[in-house]
């Protein structure tokens, strides 16, 4: 019962900050939700303990009992993951599976290493000093842009299609590489025993984003052949709940990636499925249970965001160097987005303007949250000061970059000539 009265209030607070920033702030909603959190969160950090003592001491622990790495790494990702990709069409994907490829991996190694390296060269300026390992570690967990963030972002920023299509693409993918190299990399900072050579990793590599392509293909296609002889789309909805539950518990039993597993299962149900296991009718009832799940998900994620400023041990402690960092991520961005553009892609695939919008549309979210947060505590005052410089980093990604992608792409876009524009 703990649980639901938890959810209970969760949802309460979330409909309560929807209402208030449609009807005050007007801005766009998660990001609406996410504000109202934080401020709500500075006032009981500054007056609650003082005037309502039991009352904050209860909310606190309202927000410890739940552990944000297992909800959104677990559970809420997948939804949000197999939501997403079932309304993204697979032709504009396919369109440009070379540019989302190279940017979902050698683009995320390529940041993890550079972010790591600036964050180990100027904190011991700050006087701070973080050993490399976990540098790279920082790296690897900040590098991705978050698929749920960006999802929800720039279905409200007006970007042009073929930007948005690519900067969704590698948020979606993003994650397979990002997960791994965090995995590997905390295995090599906390468990002396590992080695970290070619074949392991290559293997942890294959077992994880591989088997979770295959799942998920595989879970696509038998759920669209099972739709395929019925038409009712309330058996319907239940088979795709089935598969975004029931996967993930496959997912984990067999150490495969469930991000990556909804994505390919969301993808082919949404194209495939839609195409020839469905009717109009339920097309439209499937759409629209799946719209609805993301909108829940994403309030409640954004709530938990505000809030997890609760839970920081000391952030003004860390705001310099957070402020650098931010600097350092958007450094790495570019050089991660602008190197492969001129070497590994074709130099006329993409204009400067858009380069320079997939830069400002990296926008990073909870995922980084949640691997931030599974750091184990042995890694002591370390944890801390990673944690404190993730929550800086995607506060301004999310708030500034957030609330300002559209009006950038729209301004660096504008003044390109026509054939200068982007070939396929």
């Amino acid at each position: 019962m703990e649980l639901y009265y938890t959810f209970s209030v969760l949802i309460v607070l979330a409909s309560l900050f929807a209402y208030w920033n449609v009807r005050f702030l007007k801005l766009p909603g998660t990001i609406g939700i996410m504000i109202i959190a934080i401020v709500v969160s500075i006032g009981i950090r500054l007056v609650g303990n003082q005037y309502f003592p039991e009352t904050t001491l209860h909310f606190f622990e309202l927000i410890k009992e739940f552990d944000f790495n297992e909800i959104l790494m677990g559970a809420m990702l997948n939804f949000l993951l197999f939501a997403g990709a079932l309304h993204i069409n697979i032709s504009d994907l396919r369109e440009y599976r070379w540019q989302i490829l190279t940017y979902a991996s050698v683009s995320v190694v390529l940041s993890a290493f550079i972010i790591s390296g600036l964050l180990y060269f100027i904190a011991p300026i700050l006087g701070i000093h973080i050993p490399y390992i976990y540098c790279l570690l920082f790296g690897t967990l900040i590098s991705p842009t978050d698929p749920i963030v960006v999802l929800g972002i720039l279905k409200e920023a007006k970007v042009p299609k073929m930007i948005e299509t690519k900067i969704t693409g590698e948020s979606l993918f993003n994650d397979g590489v990002a997960v791994v190299m965090f995995a590997v990399v905390l295995k090599i900072a906390t468990d002396h025993t590992f080695v970290a050579d070619v074949p392991s990793i290559s293997q942890l590599f294959l077992l994880e984003a591989g088997g979770g392509v295959l799942l998920g293909a595989l879970l696509g296609f038998s759920a669209s052949n099972l739709m395929k002889k019925i038409d009712d789309y309330q058996v319907s909805v239940l088979i795709t709940l089935a598969i975004v539950m029931g996967g993930f518990l496959v997912a984990k039993a067999l150490h495969f990636s469930s991000p990556l597993a909804m994505v390919i299962a969301g993808l082919i149900i949404g194209n495939y499925g839609k195409k020839v296991a469905m009717s109009e009718t339920t097309r439209d009832y499937l759409s629209k249970f799946w719209e609805l799940i993301d909108e829940i998900m994403n309030a409640i994620l954004f709530l938990f965001i505000g809030f997890q400023l609760l839970m920081l041990p000391d952030l003004q402690r860390q705001i310099l160097l957070g402020v650098a960092t931010i600097f350092i991520c958007l450094i790495a961005r570019t050089l991660a987005i602008f190197i492969p553009a001129n070497t590994i892609l074709r130099r006329n695939t993409y204009t400067r303007g858009s380069l320079i919008t997939m830069v400002w549309g990296g926008i990073r979210g909870g995922v980084s949250i949640a691997l931030v947060m599974s750091i184990p505590y042995s890694a002591g005052e370390t944890k801390d000061v990673l944690l404190e410089i993730t929550y800086i980093v995607v506060l301004f990604s999310i708030l500034v970059q957030g609330l300002t992608v559209g009006r950038v792409a729209k301004k660096v876009l504008c003044n390109e000539s026509p054939d200068n524009v982007e070939t396929h």
